[in-house]
């Protein structure tokens, strides 16, 4: 059992009138925000919105065209991107692929010990998957997968996690159970940041939601931000957005959002 996070271990996240996109065109507009530590938020939007865009941003996989995010630089963050982006074909052993996460600890030309090994396992128990640490991983379930993959972000400890979409083609009970483990890093002082698209996942277990839309939606408590009339505004300005606009420019104001009290809310 892990003790819980200092609050000074986890700082705050903060976005600036951010502006992200691929090969300078821009797919999130001007995001103005602060998510507080210890967070566990929910990122949902239409298809297309940019939800997988920001999380990327978020764990320093690309780049913002303009504006500023601060509080990822210091901390180690564990990310999980989407089963998409995972080469199953790898020849490697469940353990050997969980044991990654032990990377902070044991560096490049450091010892695998008796004790690592003990740590893997206790981490593929803690998922539910004793007994597979031969297996290689093409061998698994998708549900399976998933499993060892948690089982990996449990070994790294790191007080902010960033998962795009992990729940998507797993079993109800897989699911469940997994959960249950992010509520656990919340108690332990993590920030939590998932992409999702179940809402109903996310009312049941989010305390926060960011909706976006291309730009910021609405962002707070999940109830306030879950309403019918905020959904219907997500899916206007996503279809009218225009994919063959120019890069826009920020207004000297832009820092201080519209959205602004909802964000520090979380606070």
């Amino acid at each position: 059992m892990h003790k819980p996070l200092s609050p000074s271990a986890v700082p705050a996240i903060e976005l600036h009138d951010l502006t992200l996109g691929y090969d300078r065109h821009p797919a999130v507009h001007h995001l103005s925000l602060r998510i507080a530590p210890g967070s566990l938020l929910a990122l949902v939007g239409p298809n297309g919105a940019g939800k997988s865009t920001l999380i990327k941003a978020l764990a320093g996989e690309l780049r913002p065209i303009s504006g500023t995010l601060h509080g990822l630089t210091g901390p180690r963050i564990a990310w999980l991107p989407q089963h998409s982006e995972l080469d199953r074909s790898f020849p490697v052993t469940v353990r050997d692929m969980v044991a990654l996460g032990l990377w902070h600890r044991v560096g490049a030309f450091g010892r695998f010990s008796a004790e690592h090994r003990r740590l893997c396992d206790e981490a593929l128990a803690a998922v539910g998957l004793t007994g597979f640490e031969q297996r290689s991983l093409d061998a698994l379930s998708g549900g399976q997968l998933q499993r060892a993959l948690f089982a990996r972000l449990i070994l790294q400890d790191a007080p902010v996690v960033l998962l795009d979409e992990p729940f998507a083609a797993v079993d109800n009970r897989t699911s469940a159970d997994l959960l249950a483990l992010l509520h656990r890093w919340q108690r332990q002082g993590k920030t939590v940041i998932v992409v999702l698209h179940d809402l109903a996942q996310v009312r049941a277990h989010f305390p926060f939601t960011l909706l976006l839309a291309r730009e910021l939606v609405a962002y707070g408590p999940t109830a306030e931000v879950l309403t019918d009339a905020h959904w219907a505004r997500a899916q206007r300005m996503h279809e009218a957005f225009d994919d063959d606009a120019p890069l826009c420019v920020a207004a000297p104001d832009a820092h201080r959002h519209t959205h602004a009290p909802a964000a520090e809310a979380l606070t």
